[in-house]
């Protein structure tokens, strides 16, 4: 049954879902490589589609900005619809001065400075994980299609415009590659229900160079995440 944010039927939405953040990213991956496509939410335009991706049934779906929206959204799609598979496909700022524009991360794990954790009551800091199964096999696909990517530590950051500018190196001098802001909401998620979570990213800007992507080039030419994520 739908839900407040949801607003479709359980079997609507396919065991596997891609999760951009952007609703129009949603539609650009629905109408490019899906076929037989419905729609299944359009609730607060937060555009839902299942369809077909080499005879395997997928959906994709705009989950909005920061960790307590994709944390709605990913509870809601786990929980009550059933989902399985939950491959965020987003973009990121490079904290590495190795990464260019348009590079690809795969998140093994989100560090943030978010306080999303605490409803779990843990006497500790939970690391939060993606998991290997969709880990291995997107390393394996990109690999098979020759595109490269960086794997490792990325950061889920609840503030956009920082008051400290610079607060970034900290984060840096420890290896994280880069800054998005749902990684770790969607993580956790996952975790506490037993499902499996990734999170692929392409670098639309650079803290280190300070060059950028438009808004159009990041709703449109991100493919490659995008066909990575859909192989899985």
């Amino acid at each position: 049954m739908a839900t407040p944010h949801i607003g479709a039927n359980k079997g609507d939405i396919a065991e596997t879902i891609l999760l951009p953040g952007d609703p129009l990213r949603a539609k650009f991956i629905a109408d490019t490589y899906l076929e037989n496509v419905k729609q299944f939410n359009s609730v607060r335009n937060a555009f839902g589609y299942t369809g077909e991706y080499k005879g395997k049934e997928i959906s994709v779906m705009g989950t909005g900005m920061g960790i307590p929206s994709i944390g709605i959204y990913s509870y809601e799609l786990i929980n009550f619809f059933g989902v399985k598979n939950l491959i965020r496909v987003g973009s990121c700022g490079a904290y590495s001065e190795k990464l260019k524009l348009y590079d690809i991360i795969l998140g093994m794990g989100a560090s943030t400075n978010s306080n999303y954790a605490s409803q779990f009551e843990l006497n500790g800091t939970i690391s939060a994980i993606a998991s290997f199964d969709l880990l291995s096999r997107a390393k394996q696909v990109a690999d098979e299609k020759n595109i490269p990517v960086h794997v490792g530590n990325i950061f889920s950051s609840d503030i956009f415009y920082n008051d400290m500018p610079k607060d970034w190196k900290k984060w840096a001098s420890l290896g994280v590659l880069a800054v998005e802001m749902e990684a770790y909401g969607l993580y956790l998620n996952a975790a506490k229900a037993g499902a499996n979570a990734l999170t692929i990213l392409t670098v639309s800007d650079s803290l280190v160079t300070k060059e950028e992507t438009t808004a159009l080039e990041r709703q449109n030419s991100f493919t490659k995440m995008m066909e990575i994520a859909l192989e899985i």
